[in-house]
């Protein structure tokens, strides 16, 4: 794919190659207590959400899949990533979740796949409703003592 629709435009600042399945994910994050009651109702209790990025590259020489893995080898990175829910590019922290790369051919040099998860390190509070203030506030003295 051409560099130009790369869905991701760097990672710590400098660019990697345009991977061959980019899959968003919103996920909502909800408070201890959240569940369905005995009526079958569900109570979320939504806190908030977080972004969530599915990556692969197929057919990989060992040249590209060693750029791409040493890339997201940090335990946290800045990314900036095309998030179609607010329809532009943003930057966020991430963490990543496990690699996998299943050799394809070993005399090619060429890997069947590079694939992993990366999950947002921070979350986007969302306030639904007036009796999760003391949460909010718990979450927030904890983000900010974190942020020391």
């Amino acid at each position: 794919m051409n560099e130009k629709y790369n869905p991701i435009k760097s990672v710590d600042g400098v660019a990697v190659k345009c991977p061959s399945s980019y899959k968003w994910r919103l996920e909502d994050l909800s408070a201890g207590y959240a569940g369905r009651t005995e009526g079958y109702q569900m109570d979320k209790a939504r806190l908030g959400q977080v972004i969530g990025l599915d990556l692969k590259w197929k057919n990989v020489t060992t040249e590209d899949a060693s750029a791409i893995l040493k890339a997201f080898n940090p335990e946290y990175i800045r990314v900036c990533y095309l998030d179609p829910k607010e329809g532009l590019f943003r930057t966020s922290e991430f963490y990543v979740g496990d690699r996998a790369a299943p050799l394809y051919n070993c005399q090619t040099g060429l890997w069947s796949e590079i694939s992993f998860s990366i999950i947002e390190r921070g979350i986007e509070l969302v306030k639904t409703d007036e009796s999760y203030d003391e949460v909010y506030e718990e979450i927030i003295k904890s983000q900010e003592k974190n942020n020391e």
